[in-house]
């Protein structure tokens, strides 16, 4: 019998997350300098923040170089932003042996080709609902969110839910179903 995605959860601690198409939309409005802008959902941000409060590791892997991404997710509190990463794998297994994690401790969340790899080795793959076909057929778990749209909170949510450190107003701890 096949493992269901929510028995994975239990050992997650760590949270691998590309940014365009997971933490974006994945489009990019071009300003007139040449500027490129996107935008982040403010609910997978709070997700971050509660994850990393929760003592879990947050790793940003992209390929990107905007520095206001990094800004963005610094602000938030994560320490290991890598841009211009587009080869994910080996950030992943350098950060993977620094902090001693086995890949069952690992989520990885992606959605183009340059995340196949690393959501085959994790021990959680997963991969937004807007993800290409050929995420989607790697993945673990395929959110119901698009990237950009709550994507990133509904897996963090899920895993701090399973492992009671889901915390709603009053400190009460939610709990899955």
């Amino acid at each position: 019998m096949a493992t269901s995605y929510k028995e994975l959860l239990h050992e997650i601690t760590t949270f691998f997350l590309d940014v365009d198409g997971v933490l974006t939309d994945g489009r990019m409005l071009i300003s007139e300098s040449g500027e490129l802008l996107r935008t982040m959902n403010a609910k997978d941000g709070y997700a971050i923040k509660t994850a990393l409060h929760q003592g879990f590791n947050v790793c940003i892997i992209t390929g990107g170089t905007n520095d206001g991404v990094k800004s963005r997710l610094e602000g938030l509190g994560v320490k290991d932003v890598f841009l211009n990463a587009h080869d994910k794998m080996p950030v992943l297994l350098k950060y993977a042996a620094a902090h001693n994690l086995n890949p069952e401790q690992m989520l990885y969340m992606g959605d183009d080709m340059p995340d196949v790899e690393a959501i085959e080795f994790v021990g959680l793959g997963t991969c937004p609902q807007d993800a290409i076909p050929e995420v989607k057929a790697v993945s673990d778990y395929i959110s119901h969110k698009n990237g950009g749209d709550g994507c990133v909170r509904d897996v963090i949510e899920q895993v701090l839910k399973v492992q009671g450190k889901w915390h709603v107003a009053g400190g009460k701890t939610a709990q899955s179903s």
